[in-house]
């Protein structure tokens, strides 16, 4: 039997680290040739890890979360034959791997160490309750009243009262603590922060609704949801952004729109109003080539594109992704809608190729019916400009002195302020106003 070593494979693309997001073996399990033994991540897309092997896990190289340079360990395989582990000094590195499973087997110790931890938690909690808490606790499980004389009634001062009426607390669930029984402020309080409030009286019921809650959940920040972090606190730090904000009249491109749909959406498929924005822009960075670019601020160099990779900002499961739709500029409505739909549904089921997720020279980001009024969008750093789309909403506006229903949709877009200038910007948008409010010219060349 030998040792198949695995290391971290060179992904390309000069990515020098990748983060380990997924484990699909574990210590013992055995392995076959092309079984997927991990995942990772780089910037832009989740890579698998296949085995080149078959044989038997003896050690896994980190855990998930955790951050590999390219070239190191990343699992270990006992393998027929010599494997890839020279014999002398590198032979007992089996016997050294598999010590972090035994450090495994340890770890129920803590659970063991946990086992009498209640002991003393029972004990710290019977001196907790004071006199005045004890009958406090039948409201919790069956919301009893306090045994008193038929004609006694609680005994309160209107303050009191008032106090108690405030917190949806009945005075009939309170044991009083002054004299002769008198219920106090602090009586109410006492009652309020167990989380019994809201009894109602007769039906003795408990309103839990303003019980107070103390339950607390972590979730580590690790694979895509760590990207997008780090990637958008990079974006904000470095780019110094500026939104502009424009509205537009879509009346006539929706009545185009719902014209071209009942005319060829049977063969060809429904539009939306992404590719006639999609379409706009294409037109529009023909006339301002320094918003489709990229800026490398460390060389200092402004790259512009004359093709028009668009990125699609998409909202997954996992978190945020952008799927880019190469050359753009060479697709006409039906063929960029196509695309768009084959691109969200290969980022939402996690499918896309990792060519899919890079290179965009600039991005339209929009959250649908969801869009809200104004957003202010992150640029997709190293790119300079994003365009933003916010929904669509019929309003009355004047047109030649009459009060009329328009469909109105406003643009939010960023710019890098280093090298696009505001008066660049605004003229920018304006041109993609113009397509849109104009969509016959969304045709014409």
């Amino acid at each position: 039997m030998g040792i198949h070593v695995i290391k971290m494979p060179d992904i390309g693309e000069g990515i020098a680290e990748v983060e380990l997001v997924a484990w699909n073996v574990k210590v013992g399990d055995t392995v076959v040739e092309d079984m997927n033994l991990a995942d990772v991540m780089t910037d832009k897309a989740t890579v698998e890890i296949p085995s080149p092997v078959h044989g038997k896990v003896l050690a896994l190289g980190g855990k998930v979360g955790d951050v590999m340079a390219v070239g190191s360990e990343l699992i270990r395989i006992e393998v027929e034959g010599a494997g890839n582990v020279k014999d002398g000094p590198a032979a007992p590195a089996p016997a050294t791997a598999p010590a972090p499973a035994p450090k495994a087997a340890p770890a129920p110790a803590p659970a063991v160490a946990a086992t009498p931890a209640p002991a003393p938690a029972p004990a710290a909690k019977a001196p907790a309750p004071v006199p005045q808490a004890a009958p406090a606790r039948a409201p919790a499980a069956g919301a009893q009243r306090i045994t008193r004389a038929p004609t006694d009634k609680p005994i309160a001062s209107p303050a009191v009262r008032a106090h108690a009426w405030d917190l949806g607390i009945d005075l009939q669930y309170v044991m009083g603590t002054g004299t002769a029984g008198r219920i106090t402020h602090e009586d109410v309080d006492a009652y309020a922060a167990r989380g019994l409030v809201g009894g109602t009286g007769a039906s003795g019921s408990v309103d839990t609704r303003y019980a107070q809650r103390t339950d607390e959940e972590q979730i580590p920040v690790i694979g895509l949801r760590r990207k997008i972090a780090q990637k958008m606190q990079d974006a904000k730090r470095r780019i110094p952004h500026f939104t502009y904000v424009e509205e537009i009249d879509v009346t006539n491109l929706e009545a185009l729109r719902a014209k071209l749909n009942q005319k060829h959406g049977a063969e060809r498929g429904k539009l939306t109003l992404l590719p006639f924005i999609m379409r706009a822009v294409v037109l529009a960075v023909r006339e301002f080539p320094q918003m489709n670019a990229r800026f490398d601020d460390e060389a200092g160099v402004v790259t512009r594109h004359a093709a028009v990779h668009l990125g699609m900002a998409t909202q997954t499961e996992a978190g945020l992704m952008v799927p880019v739709l190469q050359h753009a500029e060479t697709l006409d409505l039906w063929a960029t809608a196509a695309e768009v739909a084959r691109l969200a549904a290969g980022a939402r089921s996690g499918k896309s190729a990792r060519e899919e997720l890079t290179g965009s020279t600039i991005t339209i980001t929009s959250l649908g019916a969801l869009g809200g009024i104004v957003t202010t969008p992150v640029i997709n750093s190293p790119e300079v400009a994003i365009v933003g789309v916010n929904r669509v909403v019929e309003r009355p506006m004047i047109r030649d002195g009459l009060v009329v229903a328009r469909k109105m949709m406003n643009l939010s877009s960023s710019f890098d302020h280093r090298v696009v200038d505001g008066i660049h910007a605004a003229e920018f948008v304006q041109v993609i106003r113009g397509y849109l409010e104009t969509p016959a010219t969304l045709f014409v060349e």
